[in-house]
């Protein structure tokens, strides 16, 4: 398969979500086509784009076949997945801080959907893939330069950053266990 533009990948994840929503793609085909998508880094942030926010039920019960694919990816998933939840936090908070209900409550969702995803992929990859992040939100300076560079652009305030250490610190407590 020939690597797909970014929205390329968000219509193809779209329409396998809603092949499989309607029952029409088998639990095996949806985790081969996304294994696919997952190949490669736009269409592994297209299919994350599409699925995380989605009210399509495939994040929240999501099939065998398909969490070994995501396990097997390796770390462009676990990264992906951890830069989710610190986005979704993120907003999350700014969304609460204006009032706006609707946009917190999408945020919580794609925060929610992270957490539970990291849960389930390799605990070692993942463990020091937010240890690594978590290091960039609390600000030392021996963090990754493209974690704090990824933090920096999407330009979070210091209590977006605490936000992001507490979720992270909830998943590590929560794989620790």
């Amino acid at each position: 398969m020939t690597d797909l533009s970014f929205p390329a990948a968000i219509e193809q994840a779209s329409n396998l979500m809603a092949l499989w929503e309607r029952g029409e793609l088998s639990d095996e085909v949806l985790a081969d086509r996304v294994a696919e998508l997952v190949a490669s880094r736009d269409g592994a942030r297209g299919f994350f784009v599409a699925s995380l926010p989605a009210e399509n039920p495939l994040m929240d019960r999501l099939p065998e076949p398909l969490l070994l694919q995501l396990r097997a990816a390796g770390d462009g998933v676990v990264d992906l997945t951890a830069r989710n939840l610190a986005m979704s936090t993120a907003m999350e908070w700014h969304h609460r801080q204006s009032g706006d209900e609707e946009h917190r409550l999408g945020s919580e969702r794609v925060k929610v959907r992270s957490t539970e995803l990291l849960k389930m992929l390799e605990p070692t990859r993942v463990m020091e893939r937010l240890g690594q992040l978590l290091d960039a939100a609390r600000g030392h300076a021996e963090s990754r330069a493209e974690d704090r560079a990824f933090l920096e652009r999407w330009g979070y305030n210091a209590e977006q950053k605490v936000a992001i250490a507490r979720a992270i610190e909830a998943v590590v407590d929560q794989n620790l266990r």
